[in-house]
């Protein structure tokens, strides 16, 4: 039934034509009025009223020509017989076809040109058919006029579906454009912020290495040996320096200390309460020395889940949970807004882009993260981070 439906969409229209051109030349042959020609007009009329009818199956080539012509040929052979038009129902049904399509024209020119087409050339033939009166000459026009109003409805709906559709399909253009984007965002801070705490572990390294080396005897050759490991990280620092600065964005200062970790949960929290979030900390387990991309990594999560808290929950408290599991670090942050979402404020505004740079930071770390609004209400910013490398170490 699918194959035959599609054949039907395809090619059913088509099929209808064909048909009424045929009924129409079969018609026009079994005329019994006096008016019936003969001989080779009678053969002509036939092939003329066919071909005429049989232009409605180019419509998808000229949308405009071939209801034209239908028009056009109709009106011409009504005056070589007048009487072969209106006595065929075939000529009515593809007239009444073309008067739908010239409404539909994506042309506003054109289908007024349509209109003027119809309305001339329907007055016409039943103006050169003796046997239609004064009423026929307005009421039939008026019907086709109709068909025509019909069409030009469906291309106006037409117009609107392709307008929501092409809207729809750029904003979602948009949105992958705006999710890349956030994505490389969060890569070009985590690899600052890495910089940052690879270039602090440098430092220190250098630091000590040159501490032992003037311990050593000048000229050894663990003294050299130490120079050169320190003039190797000496350089590696000039070098990682030189990268942060071309990663760093505006007016960004290098850091000369690591980034913040999850022991400075307490003054965000307190920065966000003065902002007029109440945040309550909470944290279960043993904790575990974490290392420094990581533990900023956790901060960074913490932060955007009270960030979009603040900014689009329209709650008046968040709950932050750190979990110390085994072999994991969870995350959690629950506030109590209506749904998540109480400003209208979506995935577009800004939310969704920071919660795919956070989902970005988390799959770098081999985790899980979730967000979703709650049951009971308020949206909640989940994750969980491996440490089996550090329990091993």
């Amino acid at each position: 039934m699918g194959r035959v439906w599609r054949w039907f969409a395809a090619w059913g229209l088509d099929t209808l034509v064909v048909a009424a051109a045929a009924a129409a030349a079969i018609g026009t042959l079994a005329r019994t009025d006096t008016d019936r020609p003969d001989g080779a007009q009678l053969w002509f009329e036939v092939l003329a009223l066919s071909l005429v009818l049989l232009t409605l199956c180019a419509r998808r080539q000229l949308p405009f020509l071939a209801a034209a012509s239908v028009w056009i040929g109709s009106a011409a052979l009504s005056f070589l017989d007048n009487q072969l038009i209106t006595t065929q129902p075939g000529v009515f049904l593809c007239g009444m076809g073309a008067a739908v399509l010239l409404g539909s024209q994506r042309s506003g020119l054109l289908s007024r040109v349509g209109l003027a087409i119809v309305l001339v050339c329907s007055g016409l033939v039943v103006y050169n058919d003796p046997t239609e009166g004064p009423a026929d000459l307005v009421f039939t026009p008026a019907l086709f006029v109709v068909a025509w109003l019909a069409g030009y409805a469906f291309r106006d709906r037409v117009e609107r579906s392709e307008a929501a559709e092409d809207r729809a399909l750029r904003a979602e253009r948009e949105r992958e454009s705006a999710a890349r984007l956030a994505v490389a965002e969060e890569r070009a801070r985590m690899a600052r912020e890495l910089h940052d705490v690879v270039a602090h572990a440098v430092s220190v390294m250098v630091l000590q290495v040159g501490a032992v080396r003037h311990r050593l005897p000048a000229g050894s050759d663990d003294e050299e040996a130490l120079r050169n490991v320190e003039q190797a990280g000496r350089t590696a620092l000039t070098e990682m320096r030189r990268m942060l600065g071309a990663l760093r964005q505006g007016d960004d200062l290098l850091a000369l200390t690591p980034g913040p970790g999850l022991d400075d949960l307490p003054m965000l929290a307190g920065d966000v309460r003065a902002a007029g979030l109440d945040v309550r900390l909470h944290r279960e387990g043993e904790p575990v020395d974490l290392p420094r991309s990581l533990d900023l990594s956790a901060y960074r999560i913490v932060q955007e889940g009270l960030t979009n808290a603040l900014k689009h929950s329209g709650g008046r408290r968040a709950d932050v949970t750190v979990e110390f599991a085994s072999g994991q670090l969870r995350l959690e942050v629950r506030d109590d807004g209506p749904g998540g979402f109480a400003q209208g404020d979506g995935l577009e505004h800004g939310l969704g882009h920071g919660l795919i740079g956070i989902g970005e930071r988390v799959k770098t770390y081999g985790g899980d993260m979730s967000a979703f609004v709650a049951t009971s209400g308020g949206f909640v910013l989940r994750a969980s981070l491996p440490l089996e490398s550090i329990e091993r170490t």
